[in-house]
C-alpha cells in the first residue's frame, strides 16, 4: 500500500541527522539568514585563514599613504612605487615639505598622480599640523585628512590599530557582497551599511581581507571561477559560470 503524505512526513521527522543549514536556507531563500551568513564566514575562514592587507607598509603613516595611492590602482603596482617614495620622504614631516613635481614623479605609474600627489602632501601636512605627527586612531579624525575617505580610514583603523569601526568596501567586496546577496546597495557606502548589519563586528576586519583575496583569486569581475569556489553552493548570482 502506498504511503500517505502524513506517513511520509512522520518518517522524515524520524530520520537521523540534522538538516543541512545551507540547503535549508537555499530552499527558503532568505539570503540574510543567520545560518547562511555563518556558513559564508566559515567557508571564508577555510579558504583564507591568514588573509591580511596586501599593501606593504611599516607604520600607520605608510599604510595611509599606500591606501590613498591604491585608488584605481592595483596593490601590486603600489607596492612597486612606495619603497622609493618612502626612501625619499620617510616621514610625514619630510613629505609635507616635498614639492608636488617631486611627488608626482615618484607616484606617476599609480594613475591620477597629480591628484594623488596633492592628497598625500595634504595628508602629511594635516598629520603634522593637526595630529602632532601621528596618524589619528578614530574614524572621525581620519576622514578629515585629505585623500582619506571612509574606505581608507577603515583600512588604517583595522590593519594598524585593530579597530573595527566599519567594513572596508573596495571593488571586490562591493561585487561579491552583491553576488552573495549580502547587500543590494548601489554605492560602497550603502553596501557597507548593509554589511555592518549582517556581519558580526568582530569579523569586520577579517571579512574584508578575505573577500578581497577571494575577489582577486576566484570571484573575478568578468568571469568568476565558480568551479573553484567553496562558496558556490551558497551563491545564486545570475552571472555564475558553473553550477554544482
Amino acid at each position: 500500500m502506498a504511503e500517505t503524505k502524513a506517513t511520509q512526513k512522520k518518517a522524515a521527522k524520524k530520520r537521523p541527522g540534522a538538516i543541512d543549514p545551507v540547503r535549508k536556507t537555499q530552499a527558503t531563500r532568505n539570503p540574510l539568514a543567520p545560518e547562511r551568513v555563518a556558513e559564508i564566514l566559515k567557508r571564508l575562514d577555510e579558504a583564507y585563514p591568514e588573509a591580511v592587507c596586501a599593501l606593504d607598509h611599516k607604520s600607520p603613516w605608510e599604510l595611509l599613504v599606500a591606501t590613498i595611492l591604491s585608488a584605481q590602482c592595483t596593490d601590486v603596482r603600489v607596492n612597486m612605487v612606495t619603497p622609493a617614495l618612502f626612501k625619499r620622504f620617510p616621514t610625514p614631516a619630510a613629505m609635507s615639505k616635498a614639492t608636488l613635481p617631486e611627488l608626482e614623479d615618484l607616484i606617476r605609474t599609480t594613475g591620477f598622480y597629480r591628484n594623488k600627489a596633492k592628497s598625500i602632501q595634504g595628508a602629511a601636512k594635516a598629520v603634522i599640523e593637526r595630529f602632532g605627527g601621528k596618524v589619528p586612531e578614530t574614524l572621525a579624525e581620519l576622514i578629515t585628512i585629505p585623500g582619506a575617505a571612509r574606505k581608507t580610514a577603515n583600512v588604517v583603523l583595522g590593519v594598524s590599530f585593530g579597530k573595527a569601526e566599519g567594513v572596508v568596501v573596495d571593488t571586490h567586496v562591493f561585487r561579491i557582497a552583491r553576488r552573495l546577496e549580502l547587500a543590494k546597495g548601489d554605492t560602497p557606502q550603502e553596501v557597507e551599511r548593509e554589511l555592518m548589519r549582517v556581519i558580526p563586528q568582530d569579523r569586520w576586519i577579517s571579512f574584508s581581507h578575505q573577500m578581497i583575496h577571494h575577489g582577486r583569486k576566484v570571484c573575478e569581475a568578468r568571469k568568476p571561477k565558480c568551479d573553484q569556489c567553496n562558496l558556490e553552493q551558497l551563491c545564486n548570482s545570475k552571472d555564475k559560470t558553473w553550477h554544482s
